[in-house]
């Protein structure tokens, strides 16, 4: 079947209605319209069936192509429709050996066998995954015998990637108005847009509270928004250092630009810089103190086993430090040589309930080598120093920084 957009996601499923529906669905994308769209698939599918007995969950990273083959094929005793979901499941990411998490090619062709061969009828499968690839001739066959849902929405800063943002936050700004009986002005809305930045998720849920503040009233007005949704100071430059954790050149440097327009003070920055490598750099030293030295995969190895068997090794590392920590201050603390929060932001798993911005921190340092970081921190020493004590062009030193960062050569020192 031609693959779809969310946004048409539900004229698709009423198509269905009156023509037979597919036993296999993909979704793919940004992780809030991913769950927005199983969502509707699960209800499409389930058509008022009890979910306790029709529907089976299975976490990806965790189940084998077997099970997945297994479960579809097993008949449910309790009722005669059988849906299986997988989520988040590695399944363009190529296993080259038993110990890695993903798939072979063998277990693409054992699941394209399957669907050549057709699943039991009454059976459903619903697949999602952050991401695709369209070259394979396995994500032909899954186009060929389900429905391939995309939710992917342009990242970039182009006019057209903004649009595109704005259009997919718009969409849902009116399924959360209409069914709450709400509107808000337009710009109220782009002032939303713009406090929030493009997170559909914390988009919704601060929607959600704008509803709950106006009460009674039907319309949400500038006033509205600026009294209830604040600007943390601290999301623009998160932008910028995620930026920096991908080795984004092009949008570190749009985001630098962006904060100095601001007002934002060039060491406050610099700061964000080193608070980022430092914590870069005891993430290295974790892995390294953790698996003897070698590096341990994270992108093959997924979120949910990083969940079960490294987190945990995390979280009492992070009580060792914390332990070491409380003792400087205490050394410190006639000196009044730091402040309380001073450690905060070296603990590697801060929030130990919320693991996956966690898990993103390890799987981003494999983009960086020890020497680099170690370079990096040596350049930013040098650079708050001269800052200090000197007449530079911050901002060109800071952009220097940061194509040196990124790009593959790595500092130059004589430069």
């Amino acid at each position: 079947m031609t693959p779809v957009k969310h946004t048409v996601l539900d004229k698709q499923l009423k198509e269905f209605k009156n023509t037979p529906a597919p036993q296999l669905f993909l979704i793919y994308g940004d992780p809030f319209l991913v769950k927005n769209a199983f969502d509707a698939v699960r209800s499409f599918l389930l058509k008022g069936e009890n979910s306790q007995f029709a529907l089976e969950t299975l976490e990806g990273g965790s189940v084998s192509m077997t099970d997945i083959i297994e479960e579809l094929s097993t008949y449910s005793f309790m009722v005669k429709q059988k849906i299986v979901a997988v989520k988040n499941i590695p399944l363009f990411q190529t296993r080259n050996n038993p110990d890695e998490i993903g798939f072979s090619s063998a277990d693409h062709q054992l699941f394209a066998q399957f669907l050549e061969k057709g699943m039991p009828e009454e059976h459903c499968l619903i697949l999602t995954c952050p991401g695709v690839d369209k070259r394979l001739k396995f994500y032909k066959t899954i186009e060929d015998k389900g429905l391939v849902i995309d939710c992917s929405v342009s990242q970039g800063t182009r006019k057209a990637d903004l649009d595109d943002q704005n259009q997919v936050l718009g969409n849902i700004a009116d399924s959360i108005l209409n069914s709450s009986g709400k509107t808000i002005i337009p710009r109220a809305f782009n002032l939303l847009v713009e406090l929030t930045g493009f997170n559909p998720e914390l988009f919704s849920q601060n929607l959600e509270k704008l509803i709950t503040y106006v009460g009674k009233n039907t319309s949400i007005s500038i006033e509205d928004v600026t009294s209830v949704i604040v600007r943390d100071k601290k999301d623009p430059i998160f932008s910028l250092t995620n930026a920096l954790m991908d080795k984004d050149i092009t949008n570190s440097i749009c985001y630098l630009n962006s904060l100095l327009n601001d007002g934002f003070h060039p060491l406050q920055i610099l700061k964000s810089f080193e608070n980022q490598i430092r914590k870069l750099l005891l993430v290295k030293c974790c892995v390294s103190d953790m698996n003897e030295g070698r590096p341990m995969g994270f992108a093959r190895m997924g979120f949910n086993l990083f969940k079960q068997n490294v987190l945990p090794g995390i979280i009492e590392q992070d009580r060792l430090n914390t332990e070491k920590f409380k003792a400087l201050e205490d050394f410190f603390e006639e000196k009044k040589a730091f402040k309380k929060e001073s450690f905060k932001d070296l603990l590697l798993a801060p929030n130990p309930k919320n693991p996956y911005p966690v898990f993103q921190t390890f799987l981003k340092s494999e983009n960086f080598s020890l020497s680099l970081l170690t370079q990096a921190l040596v350049f930013i020493s040098d650079l708050d120093y001269q800052m200090k004590t000197s007449a530079i062009d911050a901002k060109t030193q800071m952009e220097n920084f940061l194509i040196q960062f990124c790009s593959k050569g790595g500092f130059n020192h004589d430069a």
